[in-house]
């Protein structure tokens, strides 16, 4: 007999809810749940393929261990960890803990024992080799956003809901649901702001879905954004356009600001950008006339070789415009396990380079390396060299550049290696140990990273769907275990995890005089949590310490989710800068103006890569899905047919792509959806290397773009890889 369920869809940043239809304890059915307060029913093919992905007979559902003959076996649980505890203890005792790097891939923060355990892991090991899937995405937001606000995870959102006008740069949600912008049915809040007289501007070498909705799409040169934000900035300034509002008082380093970017104006910049000086000027117009106005930036203006520069600057116009932290602008989240306000104040401020890594030099943002250096880390003796793995979710081989050279890192470099994944991929054949994680549907879910960047306040909690299977564990348990297997614990209860955390947590809570628990006994507050498991109560005691008087019990009682309101403004409390304002032009900021001051003078005839995103795709974790894995899901070479003819491509021939990092040869795919001088591949493909067990993703493997990287192109300032906007040769295959 079949019943229903309720579920966060844990398959990209959109985070909707599920209604999951089951038969016995298998998911037969996913449909949006029209009565969950943030989503209201939207639902993507990704959300919809919930039931496949869930009965996926290639997830693995027992531990593997590579016994002595080098073949990874089927073990039991203890063997796993026993495993563990005993080749990696060794090697923190003899060579120290940086001698231990950990690898977060994407998928981690869409689970909940993803958001609480890694950082307990990492506050325990103490390494400083810590590599993630935000120097491949994401990191020059965080940089950008630790400079100016002074804390890296407040990253203002725009308010789709209120909004006038949105100038988006590197975007297209319409396939992506939106990145560091958690916004369910993303395509219907760019209808409804057209449908009520707003105003869409897309900037992208490529004619998106996106894109074709707008009211204007710039089809910029790629990688040119920071240069077209830097003159729209200028534009404002020249014109006497810039009017900060209530900000102003919040705001330091507006006259030297002025000055820095006096060079960039829309006559310097238009041939770089490859668009006409009027156009930028009408686009800075619009944006300051406009009642209220948001300016978004995502992937495409990260993976830049000016990544940082570009995302600080769409900050920058947010503020210049009066619009950052004003209702129809762009504002900062509050999520539900948000610390409680605290007074306005200066603050500790955000720092760079506080290390570097051992081989290159390269420093380190908001605690992480690089993660294209991963591969030297590990190859290259001496002192401090990386010895052991822990990869969590995360699959680098594909979606960092190099991955040949990763892939033989990873084979001949190690000592050991755990890593924790429901498949074997291309990463994790070569663990030494592999844990999985159940099912989706057997793990309760709470958003704790998403909820800090969604458009509209409100916490929503699903307990698991379908009972664990015989045999299985928890995802939260895996990572308990594997805390305590690493640090000297192992056969502990793993419960004793989740204790310390809370015991660490309250005592630090009751200790805060701004604190909702100040001087009240932490014994009994957390004799007093609720919750059936450690990570239940964990997650009940940080609502309530957080700013909403919300409980557990709170969140159960209300299945499909808690409304907490619109986005409101929340400078200065928020601000966490030494001067305790918002800080305009920090030093490593004009410190690298320079380098986007000589891009004004370069040109190539070279053609220009891109990556893509696809409707039913997120990352390589997606291939092995049969609902997903084709359509428009594919992976060729986008080229325009005057560059093809040009070249003498045929659609559907084969091409030939060379770049830094080698060449790859690959389907061409004629279409003027793309601009002229710009090829275009997606990301997360190249699933044909032995050893792995992803039999719908190994039939059709595609090719891997970042092979055609060697590592090298970084954005000096964030660490993240430029995987857009880079130059290769294309001819036809022989």
């Amino acid at each position: 007999m079949s019943r229903t369920a309720l579920r966060i869809c844990p398959l990209c940043e959109a985070t909707c809810g599920l209604t999951l239809t089951i038969d016995g304890t298998r998911v037969t059915a996913a449909r949006g749940d029209r009565d969950d307060v943030f989503s209201r029913g939207f639902i993507c093919p990704k959300g919809a393929s919930f039931g496949e992905l869930d009965a996926d007979p290639d997830r693995l559902r027992t531990p593997l261990v590579r016994d002595a003959d080098g073949e990874l076996r089927e073990a039991t649980w203890e063997k796993a960890f026993d495993t563990v505890a005993a080749r990696i203890r060794p090697v923190i005792e003899e060579y120290g803990a940086n001698a231990v790097g950990v690898v977060l891939g994407n998928p981690n923060v869409h689970t909940m024992a993803g958001g609480l355990y890694p950082p307990v892991l990492l506050a325990a090991l103490r390494t400083r080799n810590l590599f993630t899937a935000s120097t491949l995405d994401q990191m020059p937001k965080h940089v950008s956003s630790g400079l100016l606000f002074g804390s890296a995870i407040a990253i203002p959102v725009p308010d789709l809901d209120r909004t006038d006008h949105l100038l988006l740069l590197g975007a297209n949600p319409l396939d992506s649901n939106g990145s560091l912008c958690t916004a369910p049915d993303f395509p219907g809040k760019l209808k409804a702001l057209r449908r009520r007289g707003g105003t869409l501007t897309v900037v992208d070498p490529r004619r998106t879905r996106t894109a074709r909705l707008a009211d204007r799409h710039v089809a910029i040169r790629p990688g040119s954004d920071a240069l077209l934000l830097a003159a729209l900035a200028q534009v404002l300034f020249d014109e006497g356009l810039a009017d900060l509002g209530d900000l102003a008082p919040h705001v330091e380093g507006v006259g030297e600001l002025r000055a820095a970017l006096m060079e960039f104006t829309p006559e310097a910049v238009a041939a770089a950008c490859d668009m006409e000086a009027d156009e930028i000027r009408t686009i800075a117009r619009e944006l300051a006339a406009a009642e209220t106005a948001a300016v978004y930036g995502r992937i495409g203006s990260c993976t830049v070789e000016y990544g940082t520069l570009a995302n600080w600057l769409v900050d920058v116009l947010n503020i210049l415009t009066g619009n950052l932290d004003r209702p129809g602008g762009a504002l900062f989240p509050y999520a539900a396990t948000d610390r409680a306000p605290r007074p306005a104040g200066p603050g500790k401020g955000f720092a760079l380079g506080r290390w570097t890594s051992r081989v290159s030099g390269h420093p380190e943002a908001k605690g992480e390396l690089p993660i294209a250096a991963l591969a030297e880390e590990i190859e290259t003796p001496g002192d401090g060299r990386v010895r052991a793995l822990i990869a969590i979710a995360g699959n680098p081989v594909l979606s960092a550049p190099d991955g040949d050279r990763l892939d033989r890192a990873l084979s001949q470099g190690l000592d050991f290696m755990v890593s924790v994944d429901p498949y074997l991929n291309e990463t994790s054949r070569h663990a030494d140990v592999v844990l999985p994680p159940p099912p989706p549907s057997r793990s309760a879910h709470f958003d704790f990273a998403f909820n800090a960047f969604a458009v509209r306040n409100q916490a929503r909690y699903t307990p698991a769907a379908v009972p664990l299977d015989a045999g299985a564990m928890d995802e939260c348990e895996i990572h308990a275990r594997l805390i305590l297997a690493v640090t000297g614990m192992h056969g502990a209860d793993p419960a004793a995890v989740d204790d310390m955390v809370i015991e660490q947590s309250l005592t630090r809570a009751v200790a805060d005089p701004h604190a909702p628990v100040h001087g009240q006994d932490p014994k009994e507050l957390a004799a007093n949590l609720t919750g059936s498991s450690g990570p239940e109560r964990r997650l009940d005691m940080m609502l309530r310490l957080g700013p909403y008087d919300l409980t557990l019990d709170h969140l159960l009682a209300h299945p499909h989710g808690v409304d907490l309101g619109p986005l409101r403004p929340r400078i200065p409390q928020i601000l966490k800068t030494r001067s305790g304002r918002v800080e305009l032009l920090p030093a490593p900021i004009a410190a690298d103006l320079p380098r986007l001051r000589s891009a004004l003078a370069q040109r190539t005839d070279r053609l220009v890569l891109v990556g893509r995103r696809h409707l039913r795709s997120n990352n390589s974790w997606m291939h092995n899905v049969p609902a997903l894995n084709g359509g428009s899901n594919r992976c060729t070479l986008q080229i325009h047919p005057a560059d093809a003819t040009r070249l003498g491509l045929a659609d559907g021939a084969t091409a030939r792509v060379t770049a830094d990092g080698g060449a790859l040869e690959v389907p061409v795919e004629i279409t003027d959806a793309v601009r002229t001088g710009v090829v275009s591949l997606p990301h997360g493909w190249g699933h044909d290397r032995p050893g792995t067990r992803m039999s719908v993703a190994a039939a059709r493997p595609g090719v891997n773009v970042n092979q055609l990287l060697d590592g090298s192109r970084l954005d000096p300032l964030s660490g993240t890889a430029v995987l857009n906007g880079f130059p290769v040769d294309v001819s036809a295959a022989r």
